[in-house]
């Protein structure tokens, strides 16, 4: 049976009935390069290996400071380049570049708005050889997760333009609990997340180490599970917690009868186990089929249409007039070719977030559409894009 019998293709709307017949243009692109090179977060970037990180501050690009990089707070937006070297050209080091737009689930919708605006920007600044990546708080991608020894992520927001999520205004908790535990999906042994969560007895998991503080305090408390990377990682939250103050802390083990003093400060006196929270990271192994789509408009009509599916793709599937779209199972890939319309480029998104939420209402599955999504560019192909091709 031809791959695309059978099924339902996606309604992508007419280009010509939005205004976006400019998107992607010399003039275009030449308007975002000028607007990009008065930015100043962007000045001096991307020239060397190096790891940035800015916060959406009142429709502003802030620098992060390097001492945080790891911590987020759920009702923020951010934008962290990653600069990396990919070998050699005429000579001189070439470098290879990853934008991602982080979005906080509590993120307003001007600050991710700003945030992907921004990464556009910055992409122009670079000339357009990054490759563009869409974060969610719930579903990272372990692109994402491999840039941090830890990802610590805390409650609270800066003030944005329209909405925001309290922080120092909020009145001060007695009790902050964090949670530290590897990312479930992480390559890297050492990716330890690190994330705020209810400070109640029912946040507590046997598989893991939380960092409890109050009461001019600090406890460590193990779960009977715990791997040895999290309580190294948990002693290296505690050390950055205490660097600037003197305060006392308790490692409790949770076998030690003494461990009950944690369980009790979050309400759990009567509480008996075993301690199993749900995670506040999903991790979703390969749920869907792979595909290879196309999105073309050689018709005169723009059109999205299935190319392949399953294993065994290579880049001669691919073909530099149009954009495709690769659906791994867990993670959208968009990859633009250089001879696509400018059209067809500036669709791109529009599609790609119209494809999972599609695919996650044929799967009657809300999760689908925390899926990754990553943009590359003909010719500047990441080797994560690479080794998803042709997995």
């Amino acid at each position: 049976m031809p791959p695309h019998e059978g099924l339902v293709h996606l309604k992508v709307d007419d280009w010509r009935d939005s205004n976006v017949e400019f998107i992607g243009s010399e003039i275009d692109h030449k308007v975002k390069y000028n607007s990009a090179t008065t930015e100043p977060a962007w000045q001096g970037v991307g020239e060397a290996p190096m790891l940035y990180i800015w916060r959406i501050e009142e429709f502003e690009v802030v620098a992060w400071p390097k001492h945080q990089y790891g911590d987020f707070h759920e009702g923020d937006s951010y934008i962290i380049l990653h600069s990396y070297k990919v070998g050699s050209k005429d000579g001189e080091e070439k470098l290879g570049h990853d934008i991602f737009f982080w979005l906080g689930s509590k993120s307003t919708q001007d600050e991710a708005g700003t945030a992907a605006y921004k990464t556009v920007e910055l992409d122009e600044y670079l000339h357009g050889a990054a490759t563009q990546h869409r974060e969610l708080q719930k579903e990272p991608s372990d692109d994402f997760v491999a840039l941090f020894s830890r990802i610590r992520i805390l409650s609270g927001g800066v003030r944005s333009g329209f909405t925001h999520v309290e922080t120092e205004e909020e009145p001060s908790k007695t009790l902050m609990l964090l949670r530290v535990f590897k990312h479930p999906s992480a390559k890297r042994a050492d990716s330890i997340m690190v994330c705020e969560v209810e400070p109640t007895w029912q946040s507590l998991d046997e598989d893991d180490v939380f960092v409890l503080e109050g009461n001019d305090k600090i406890w460590v408390w193990q779960g009977k599970n715990c791997s040895p990377m999290e309580k190294a990682k948990a002693a290296q939250v505690v050390h950055d917690m205490t660097i600037a103050k003197h305060v006392d802390v308790e490692v409790l083990s949770q076998p030690e009868s003494r461990s009950r003093i944690v369980v009790n400060l979050l309400g759990g006196e009567d509480a008996e186990g075993p301690f199993k929270a749900a995670r506040p990271i999903i991790s979703r192994e390969s749920q869907r089929p792979r595909k290879l789509w196309r999105l073309s408009n050689a018709s005169g009509t723009l059109e999205f249409d299935i190319v392949k599916e399953g294993h065994g793709m290579t880049k001669s599937d691919l073909d530099s007039n149009d954009v495709f779209l690769l659906d791994t199972g867990n993670r959208i890939w968009i990859w633009q070719g250089s001879g696509a319309s400018r059209e067809e480029k500036a669709m791109w998104i529009k599609v790609a977030e119209a494809y999972v939420r599609h695919v996650g209402d044929a799967a009657e599955n809300e999760d689908t559409r925390l899926s990754p999504i990553a943009k590359v560019v003909d010719g500047n192909e990441s080797p994560a894009f690479v080794r998803a091709l042709e997995a």
